[in-house]
């Protein structure tokens, strides 16, 4: 009889069931580090991997599709048109009405493409390397950015009154995606390279970018429609002011620890045909917060959520 290879959702539902018994069950951790290097190698990314660890981050070329970042485009244009009652044209826009960045956040709901793109498969398999398997969405933004306005500063994601120095190991992370073209005279992203070494946020000396004044170690993102850039949470970015006619439109993807406090609100807030749509893909539900075991109300914890939680760096 052929031996049976358990996947790493297995390995989880076993020990949860076997809690208590005694009965010895397999590492989860060691099994996650083991399918997320395979997923990795797979995937043709063991280049994007010695990136991500000897700069603090990576670009992946057309990590999503035309059509992928045509439904995106065209559903954050809708969602800017409601929020601000202004009619959006992203070739031409002047800065009177787009000036600098606008945000629209709480992107996951409004069309089943972000859901798909929470998904794209070279892009996660990097963040499940940072974040281990266990990781949640935490926010889905778009950073709208018209001509004119600020710089966004030089900044780490360890924002959330995480103290320096740092952990090496990644808390938050992030998944850029360029949903029109990237330059610097565009607004591009901006990246410091070998920044996450340091493990700190950036002094006010620091933290611009362009001109005369910016930081000389930060990197403009030459990116085309599609191309993700990931980075480890510790890495300093920003974007640099947009000197040109028209809309830089991204996708800000931002993931955390299982542990960790999301931005947006997930987990009990999911709407019930989402969770639906995603009942049999585990992975999807883990990022949308379904198996994290606080937050309980008068009937106490849900233990078996608890059995499944994460022990170590990469489950």
């Amino acid at each position: 009889m052929a031996e049976q290879t358990l996947s790493y959702d297995d390995v989880k539902a076993s020990r949860a069931k076997a809690i208590g018994t005694g009965v010895s069950q397999p590492d989860p951790d060691k099994l996650a580090r083991e399918t997320t290097m395979e997923e990795l190698d797979s995937l043709g990314l063991n280049a994007n991997l010695a990136e991500l660890e000897s700069v603090g981050y990576t670009t992946i070329k057309g990590a999503l599709s035309p059509e992928l970042v045509a439904r995106a485009r065209e559903s954050i244009i809708r969602a800017m048109e409601r929020k601000t009652g202004a009619i959006v044209d992203i070739e031409t826009e002047s800065g009177e009405i787009f000036n600098g960045v606008s945000l629209a956040h709480y992107l996951l709901f409004e069309d089943e493409v972000f859901e798909e793109i929470a998904l794209a498969p070279s892009p996660l398999a990097l963040i499940n390397y940072l974040l281990g398997r266990s990781c949640k969405l935490s926010s889905m933004t778009c950073h709208f950015k018209g001509p004119g306005g600020a710089c966004l500063p030089l900044h780490s994601d360890n924002g959330n009154g995480i103290p320096a120095p740092f952990s090496m190991t990644s808390q938050v992370a992030n998944v850029n995606y360029a949903l029109t073209p990237y330059s610097e005279e565009a607004g591009a992203l901006g990246m410091v390279p070998a920044s996450h070494r340091l493990c700190r946020q950036p002094r006010p000396d620091e933290v611009m970018l362009g001109g005369d004044h910016g930081n000389p170690n930060a990197v403009a993102m030459n990116l085309e429609p599609g191309d993700a850039v990931v980075w480890h949470g510790n890495t300093w970015h920003g974007s640099f002011v947009r000197t040109v006619p028209g809309i830089r439109m991204n996708l800000a993807t931002y993931f955390a620890r299982h542990y960790v406090v999301t931005q947006e609100k997930f987990g009990e807030y999911v709407p019930p045909e989402v969770i639906k749509r995603h009942a049999n893909n585990p992975r999807m539900l883990r990022l949308l917060g379904q198996e994290q075991g606080y937050g309980w109300d008068a009937s106490g914890p849900d233990w078996a959520k608890f059995a499944k939680a994460p022990r170590g760096q990469f489950d």
